[in-house]
């Protein structure tokens, strides 16, 4: 009982810490590319796991290494780009939709490359929970389809998540989340210096308000909604199983709610009638 509650735990600090992360990213791109704000996540999150990478080198079997690189390609690299492009011009109520998605992508490319098994109670529990969130938004009232094209960034997002936390669940239970998040980040500091010079960010004015506070905002997103949030998400993989761990997607809209609730918006009894929904869905994902 103690580890489920634990694995709640993680549950509700994740949903937290990423449903915050788009606030952060809108701070971000007041003054920065999509571009700058992405390298800047990846690269303050290599940063503060540089002190782990070299035990991790020595710890992570040599077989096991190429993966855990790939896992810092798809489940991190890969999507943080993706979504800041997405959301420079997507609504960010189609956005969430897209976004829980991935328990989507986590069920048909595990049956289908993983041999994962879940049963019907799980799968029911993950169609629950997405249409409690489509009803969520669309009792919100702020649903566009404007820029939809873009969506297709968020959808092969979700599709690298959906890989990466089968290949997590599947080939790296045995190693430490601490080790796959460091060295899976610290591999990636060069390429993002790379990015951030090719795309002028060291040529910008740092002495501007309004570069500093969108680096500070791009920082604070790698090292808490990166660095810490990955380590939480492998180990609750590891802990619960890859569909209860890709259910922390449902658990964003919850945080939308309450930063709607810290800026005077007013919610509706629909609208907690529909988190109720999205509930008992992450509920039946999670139960024996």
């Amino acid at each position: 009982m103690k580890g489920r509650l634990f694995n709640w735990l993680i549950f509700v600090i994740l949903s937290i810490v990423w449903g915050s992360s788009f606030v952060l990213m809108k701070e971000g791109m007041v003054r920065l590319s999509p571009y700058q704000v992405a390298s800047l996540r990846i690269l303050s999150a290599g940063a503060v796991l540089v002190p782990f990478a070299w035990k991790a080198i020595k710890a992570i079997p040599k077989n096991k290494v190429v993966l855990v690189l790939l896992s810092g390609l798809l489940g991190n690299f890969f999507p943080a780009y993706l979504f800041c492009i997405a959301e420079t011009k997507l609504d960010s109520a189609l956005a969430g939709i897209l976004n829980a998605l991935t328990p989507f992508f986590v069920i048909l490319i595990g049956m289908g490359f993983f041999q994962l098994k879940a049963g019907a109670i799980k799968i029911l529990g993950v169609i629950i929970g997405f249409i409690g969130l489509c009803l969520l938004m669309l009792a919100s009232g702020n649903l566009s389809f404007q820029n939809a094209s873009y969506s297709l960034y968020i959808l092969l997002a979700t599709a690298f998540y959906g890989l990466n936390v089968n290949m997590v669940g599947r080939h790296l239970q045995g190693i430490g989340s601490l080790h796959i998040a460091s060295l899976a980040f610290v591999f990636l500091v060069i390429p993002c210096i790379v990015i951030l010079s090719f795309t002028g960010y060291f040529s910008l004015p740092f002495t501007e308000r309004a570069v500093l506070l969108s680096t500070l905002a791009s920082c604070v997103l790698g090292v808490m909604g990166t660095a810490i949030a990955s380590i939480l998400f492998y180990m609750l993989i590891k802990r619960a199983g890859n569909l209860f761990a890709s259910m922390v997607t449902y658990g964003i809209p919850f945080i939308a709610v309450m930063w709607g609730v810290w800026y005077g918006e007013h919610i509706s009894l629909l609208q907690v009638g529909c988190l109720g929904i999205i509930l008992i869905g992450v509920y039946l994902v999670n139960r024996k």
